[in-house]
């Protein structure tokens, strides 16, 4: 069995991958059930354990931060309430700010998106992609959630911007992902009714974009 990082499956960077991907698997079976701790703990780890790979590896310190800042928004986030919904939004926007400012420090400068085509067409598709979210999102939110959700908002679009000026094509498309995760969530939590039989395929989508996107944005870095 082919494994990514030297050692084979013994080795504690792969075992540290697998337990990573069993913990994602696990939440995504789980991921429609009500909240326990079982449950809270499988999606807190699957990111951690990608936390505990970079730092195995030798991964830069700001990936390192900015997994640990996505469990714990998951951690928030595997619960339900405002206030718990909150805390993940919050974790989550440091956690965004960390990461641009990992892609900046890994990338070719903002003047790459307008010197490439296909980066300022991505960062133009992005961009739209943001302010369609906004407006929707703008009508449907109460007034105490407008101003922390359009926070973050602009935060996820920087951090696609700011993946967009590095030449790791794992890197670009697990900020692409982030983005769709962050604006299917959003459609699923604000936009959808409640009894709507489409949340159901949501929750679980959104779980597998998010998963794949921090696994692919780690990957990148780690073996880049």
């Amino acid at each position: 069995m082919t494994m990514p990082f030297a050692g084979g499956i013994d080795a504690n960077a792969n075992a540290t991958l697998i337990f990573s991907l069993v913990a994602a698997v696990i939440y995504a079976f789980s991921s429609g059930m009500a909240p326990t701790l079982a449950r809270s703990a499988a999606k807190t780890l699957a990111v951690a354990m990608l936390a505990v790979l970079a730092a195995l590896q030798g991964g830069p310190l700001l990936l390192v931060a900015a997994l640990a800042l996505s469990a714990i928004g998951d951690a928030f986030l595997s619960r339900d309430g405002e206030k718990a919904f909150l805390g993940g939004l919050a974790s989550f926007l440091v956690a965004h700010i960390v990461y641009i400012a990992l892609f900046l420090r890994s990338g070719g400068g903002l003047a790459l998106l307008g010197a490439e085509a296909w980066r300022g067409a991505i960062a133009l598709a992005l961009a739209v992609f943001v302010i369609v979210m906004l407006a929707a999102l703008w009508r449907r939110v109460g007034p105490s959630l407008r101003v922390p959700i359009a926070c973050y908002v602009l935060a996820i679009l920087a951090m696609g911007m700011a993946a967009l000026t590095t030449s790791n094509a794992w890197v670009i498309g697990g900020a692409v992902l982030f983005m769709a995760s962050d604006g299917l969530l959003a459609m699923e939590k604000f936009l959808v009714a409640a009894i709507s039989p489409h949340r159901g395929w949501m929750r679980l989508a959104v779980w597998v974009l998010y998963y794949t996107a921090q696994l692919a944005i780690t990957l990148g870095f780690l073996l880049g």
